[in-house]
């Protein structure tokens, strides 16, 4: 018999984000209530693979190394980390908004009141190997893309919001590779619809790039995992992306119909997802309970990695 070599793997958009740039830093090493819970939490989940979303990010990944030191001093250890500049608050030199004024968060690549405000990171207990970065892919070009001649910087607005990266972890069983991203929420703006057409097509991303039509599609095992904002069966996106993804024959969909958020304004929804390809096996997976007052919970499945 071959021994099974479990890996956890989780995401979570666990509100890291603020108001300015250094303001993450500040609280995490003030050790403000928020930050110690998210430390807390993530110690007790013990995830072996992580990916964060809606985190602060700056250059050299001060943040994100104090968090991680958090995490440790709280019965944690991720030796290894990784994150890319996202797209929000990356400037365009465009009034995206329409309100007649440039440099607003609105106007960024990615809504952001700063250049890296709420992006994404990824936590592991093993080394971490950058595959791709899909981040620079302008909207326009993306197969099937619902841009329309009319919107506003076709010749230069991105399609990922935060980022699409395709990273490879060295765990103990062999290498996984996880496809990681966090699309925009398909609301808060008009009739045209503009960000719940992006929000489909970051989605929807991944099946293209499964079906090798952008790069050379990843070799299983893989993961695909994030925030996709977007209920297969809820709210105001276009929900047929999300069905595609979960009815994908390479991916696995180890909670059907469990909600990973409680909104105030709408109710519980689903929009975290942690998907295996087809040929991994699940041993356990779960969406954990809220911490304090934060909307969304982390979602973790363990796979049997042979």
């Amino acid at each position: 018999m071959v021994a099974a070599d479990p890996v956890r793997i989780a995401t979570w958009n666990a509100d890291l984000s603020r108001d300015g740039p250094g303001l993450l830093l500040r609280d995490i090493l003030k050790d403000t209530p928020g930050t110690s819970a998210v430390a807390e939490a993530i110690a007790a989940a013990a995830p072996d693979i992580l990916l964060l979303t809606d985190v602060d990010f700056d250059h050299d990944l001060v943040a994100l190394g104090a968090l991680s030191d958090r995490i440790e001093g709280a019965g944690g250890a991720y030796p290894h980390r990784f994150a890319l500049r996202p797209n929000t608050g990356l400037p365009t030199g465009a009034d995206l908004d329409g309100d007649g004024r440039l440099g607003g968060p609105r106007d960024a690549q990615g809504y952001g009141e700063f250049a890296g405000q709420g992006g994404m990171a990824i936590l592991s207990k093993w080394p971490l190997r950058p595959i791709a970065d899909f981040s620079g892919l302008l909207w326009r070009d993306v197969p099937d893309t619902s841009m329309r001649a009319d919107d506003t910087l076709t010749g230069a607005q991105r399609l990922s919001t935060s980022g699409h990266w395709v990273v490879a972890v060295e765990t103990p069983g062999g290498v996984l590779t996880l496809m990681a991203f966090a699309a925009t929420p398909p609301v808060f703006d008009g009739p045209e619809d503009r960000n719940g057409r992006r929000n489909r097509d970051e989605v929807l991303l991944w099946r293209s790039y499964l079906d090798g039509a952008i790069a050379a599609p990843p070799e299983p095992p893989f993961v695909l995992l994030g925030d996709a904002n977007l209920d297969p069966l809820r709210g105001d996106g276009l929900r047929d992306a999300m069905r595609a993804i979960l009815g994908d024959a390479r991916l696995r969909d180890p909670l059907p119909g469990r909600p990973t958020v409680l909104w105030e304004e709408v109710g519980e929804m689903r929009v975290s997802y942690v998907l295996p390809s087809a040929g991994l096996r699940i041993l356990s997976a779960g969406v954990l309970p809220p911490v304090g007052e934060e909307a969304h919970r982390m979602v973790m499945v363990t796979v049997d990695l042979p």
